[in-house]
């Protein structure tokens, strides 16, 4: 089975910066687009970045300039580097990616847990 993990959520005050990481595990082929979404109280889950296994990169218009996804290819990792954090970005940052296992040969998008960012002073 394929699992996403993320990790690097926490407080961090406005203006500040921190690191999110998601690796995918399990028997996996290949991982095609991986991504970051987040869910605000309240509000639905909003895509935040993607980025293709050739690096073709996709933003919210909110987060442009402040944010930037990357990947690990051979890791089967995606990295979304926030700063200059706002009141508006906390949420919880859930990652997703497509991926072709041993399961699924065709492929299909997997969800991590999420990892809560709390913007305060």
């Amino acid at each position: 089975q394929v699992q996403l993990v993320e990790s690097g959520g926490g407080l961090v005050q406005p203006g500040g910066s921190l690191r999110l990481s998601c690796a995918a595990s399990g028997s996996i082929f290949s991982t095609s687009t991986m991504g970051w979404y987040r869910q605000a109280p309240g509000k639905e889950r909003e895509l935040v970045a993607t980025i293709t296994s050739a690096g073709n990169t996709n933003y919210a218009d909110s987060v442009k300039g402040r944010y930037t996804i990357s990947r690990h290819n051979a890791k089967n990792t995606v990295y979304l580097q926030m700063n200059s954090l706002k009141p508006e970005d906390p949420a919880v940052y859930y990652c997703n990616a497509h991926v072709r296992s041993y399961v699924r040969p065709a492929g299909m998008d997997y969800w991590g847990k999420g990892t809560l960012v709390t913007v305060s002073s």
